[in-house]
C-alpha cells in the first residue's frame, strides 16, 4: 500500500468511525440528541469552531413555524402476553419521530391505526416521521405486524413536546475573497447511516481539508441543520448575505455507500455549482448517475427555490429515495464503508481544489515556450515521451484567455484532476498567467 493509499484508507476509516458514534443518536428536527451530535462533531475538529444557533419554538420563518422540542427517552410495545413487540432501545426507527407519550392499553383493531409498515419490503421497517401534526406510533415490519395476536397491547411512549428550540450549526473558513462556496447537509435523521451520519462526517472532513489548505481563494461556509425547516430557517435569516456572496453551493447527502455517484442538477442545470461538480465527477469516474431538478428532494429545494435562487446542485453516491434501503430499518452501518465515503470525500475535495484554480489563463510566450530546459517534459524525445507531455501540450495550447480550465479540460478531453497540478507548475514557472 502506498502513501496515498495508506491515507486514504485512514480518512475514510475515520469518516466511517465517526458514522459510528452518531448513528445511535435519536436525532429529530430538534432535541438534545442533536445538541450531542454537534459536541461529537465539535470534538472531530475542536481547532474549528461550530457555531450553534438555537431558533426559539414559534419562530415564524418564512411560510413556516419552528415547532415544540422533541424529546424522547423511551418506548416500546408490549402484546397481550407481555413480550416487547418492539423496543426503541433496539432502534430508534421504531417509534415515530415527534409521537406525543402515551402510556395506555390498546385493542389491536385501534392499535393498527398506530402501526406502520412496509408490504413491499416485509422485513424492513420503516423510518416515518410527524412533525407538524400531532400524533403516536410505533414501526415495524410488516410480517411482524400480519403476525400479532388479538387482544390488549401496552403502548409506552416516554416523550416530550414542549416548547424549546431548533439547533443548527455553520463553520466558515475565510478566503481571500468574500464571494463564497457554501456546503450543506443535515443532522436530523436517527440511526440511519447513509440518510444521515455520512452527511456529516463528509462535512467534517472536508472542514479538516479546507483548514490545511496553504491559502483560501474563496471563504467556505459549511452549514449543518434540520432538513426542510432548517434549511428554511437559515435561508430567511441569511438570504441577501447569499444572494450576494455566493458563487457555488453544494448539498451533501446520502455519501456513504460505494455503488455510484449521482448529481442532481440546479433548476436548469446552468449554474457554475453543475459545472464544477460535473468535471469532478468526470475526473474520478467514467460512469455517474445524472438527474434534472424535477428529480430534488433535499435542501437543494429551498436554496434553488424560485426567488431564492442560489446556484446549488446536490450531490450522492446512490441518490436518495432511489436505494432500496433509503428510509428503512436497512440503511445501517452495513451499507456505508470506508471507501464509499473516500470516495465523496476525494469527489469534494477535487470540486474544491477545482473551485480554488478555475480561471482563465494566458500563455506567456509566442509559440511553443521550450518546456525541456524548466524541468516539464524529459529532454530526450520519443513517441512514448509525447504522449506523456500531451496534456501538457494540449493545456498550453488552449490557455489564450478565451477559457477557464474546465472548458479546456473539455475541450481536450483531460480530466481536471490531470490539469490541475500542471497549471500550478505553468503558473510557477511563469509560462502562465491568469486572465481576470
Amino acid at each position: 500500500m502506498t502513501d496515498n493509499q495508506m491515507q486514504k484508507y485512514i480518512q475514510g476509516q475515520r469518516m466511517y468511525d465517526l458514522c459510528e458514534r452518531i448513528f445511535p443518536l435519536n436525532r429529530s428536527i430538534t432535541g438534545n440528541d442533536v445538541r450531542e451530535t454537534f459536541r461529537i462533531l465539535q470534538a472531530e475538529n475542536p481547532d474549528i469552531e461550530i457555531i450553534l444557533q438555537e431558533v426559539p419554538s414559534g419562530t415564524q420563518v418564512l411560510d413556516w413555524v419552528v415547532p415544540d422540542e422533541w424529546n424522547c427517552s423511551e418506548a416500546y410495545l408490549l402484546d397481550p402476553d407481555g413480550n416487547k413487540v418492539v423496543d426503541m432501545k433496539d432502534r430508534n426507527l421504531h417509534v415515530l419521530g415527534y409521537s406525543v407519550p402515551v402510556d395506555q392499553e390498546i385493542g389491536l383493531e385501534e392499535l393498527k391505526e398506530h402501526l406502520y409498515s412496509l408490504p413491499d419490503q416485509p422485513d424492513l421497517f420503516p423510518y416515518v416521521t410527524s412533525y407538524y401534526s400531532r400524533r403516536w406510533g410505533f414501526s415495524l415490519t410488516h410480517n411482524q405486524l400480519l403476525a400479532l395476536k388479538p387482544g390488549k397491547y401496552h403502548a409506552v411512549i416516554r416523550s416530550t413536546l414542549e416548547p424549546g428550540s431548533m439547533t443548527y450549526g455553520e463553520m466558515l473558513l475565510p478566503g481571500k475573497s468574500e464571494e463564497e462556496i457554501l456546503l450543506t447537509s443535515y443532522t436530523c435523521h436517527p440511526s440511519m447511516a447513509n440518510n444521515e451520519c455520512s452527511g456529516p462526517a463528509l462535512m467534517t472532513s472536508l472542514a479538516r481539508f479546507l483548514k490545511d489548505l496553504p491559502e483560501r481563494r474563496y471563504t467556505y461556509r459549511l452549514v449543518l441543520a434540520p432538513e426542510t425547516i432548517g434549511a428554511i430557517t437559515y435561508i430567511s435569516r441569511n438570504l441577501e448575505h447569499l444572494r450576494k456572496y455566493v458563487k457555488a453551493a453544494f448539498n451533501l447527502t446520502c455519501v456513504g455507500d460505494d455503488r455510484t455517484y449521482s448529481l442532481i442538477h440546479s433548476r436548469y442545470a446552468d449554474t457554475y455549482a453543475d459545472r464544477l461538480l460535473t468535471a469532478a465527477l468526470k475526473s474520478r469516474t467514467d460512469q455517474f448517475d445524472e438527474y434534472p431538478y424535477t428529480k430534488r428532494g433535499s435542501d437543494e429545494r429551498q436554496y434553488q427555490a424560485p426567488g431564492v435562487d442560489i446556484p446549488m446542485v446536490c450531490f450522492c453516491r446512490s441518490k436518495y429515495h432511489i436505494y432500496p434501503e433509503y428510509h428503512t430499518s436497512a440503511d445501517d452501518l452495513s451499507i456505508i464503508s470506508p471507501q464509499g465515503l473516500q470516495g465523496a470525500y476525494d469527489v469534494m475535495s477535487t470540486v474544491i481544489r477545482l473551485a480554488e484554480c478555475n480561471r482563465k489563463y494566458k500563455v506567456t510566450t509566442l509559440c511553443e515556450p521550450q518546456l525541456g530546459k524548466r524541468g516539464l517534459v524529459p529532454t530526450m524525445s520519443s513517441k512514448e515521451t509525447y504522449q506523456q507531455t500531451l496534456a501538457l501540450k494540449d493545456l498550453l495550447a488552449y490557455a489564450d484567455g478565451r477559457n477557464d480550465l474546465i472548458k479546456i479540460s473539455e475541450i481536450i478531453e483531460q480530466p481536471v484532476d490531470v490539469l490541475i497540478p500542471l497549471v500550478k507548475k505553468l503558473l510557477d514557472c511563469g509560462l502562465f498567467e491568469t486572465v481576470e
